[in-house]
């Protein structure tokens, strides 16, 4: 079986949601397609039948740094090497694109396969809206 790799491939605006619904995720519809017309770049891969089992992007100014998110693999065909090739792929890309810096978070359970993709861990924070404003 053979799954192609693509960055900024073409993406239905289903895809990525149904994908996300997969995975146990919300699908967020509402910011599909918006994601793919505002991060700076984004990955695909597609299985035999050219369905869509893999995605993740990398979005932010363009400058030096940008922020990788929804890595995301089919359960079906997840501990196959695609999730690594995903993130390879675009760290690659922000190499050649001139970012310096790539951050992301994760659930702790999936350290060491980031830290396997070369990143190193470290300390961070989150600020998230509260619905009665700061």
């Amino acid at each position: 079986m053979e799954y192609q790799l693509k960055i900024n491939t073409d993406i239905a605006s289903h895809e990525v949601p149904d994908l996300r619904e997969t995975v146990g995720w919300d699908r967020r519809d509402h910011e599909y397609p918006l994601v793919i017309e505002r991060c700076n770049f984004w990955a695909g891969v597609r299985n035999d039948e050219q369905h869509l089992i893999g995605f993740g992007y990398v979005a932010g100014m363009g400058l030096q740094h940008g922020y990788m998110e929804d890595i995301l693999v089919h359960p079906d065909y997840q501990h196959k090497g695609i999730g690594s090739a995903l993130v390879t792929s675009l760290l690659k890309k922000a190499e050649s694109s001139g970012l310096e810096i790539v951050t992301l978070t994760f659930d702790s359970s999936h350290a060491a396969f980031y830290e396997s993709c070369g990143f190193t861990l470290c300390s961070g924070g989150l600020w998230r809206k509260s619905q009665g404003g700061i």
